[in-house]
């Protein structure tokens, strides 16, 4: 779609205020998937998905961190 906004690895960092180091976790835990390459060969992400992995990726780290009653 031509009114999709696309995010690079730092771009994706910068926006969930995650390291780049995260953003390619994500990609490999598959909660994130490349979507393209920029002019200069960079993997591009829809920033949707870019949100949907923060978002996937938070709400689990809240339950693990949640002291058992």
């Amino acid at each position: 779609m031509e009114d999709e906004v696309w995010m690079t690895v730092k771009e994706a960092a910068l926006f969930t205020g995650v390291s780049v180091q995260t953003v390619y976790s994500w990609v490999r835990r598959g909660h994130l998937k490349v979507e393209g390459l920029d002019h200069r060969g960079q993997k591009l992400f829809r920033h949707l998905d870019v949100a949907r992995a923060e978002m996937a990726t938070r709400t689990k780290a809240k339950r693990v961190l949640v002291p058992a009653a």
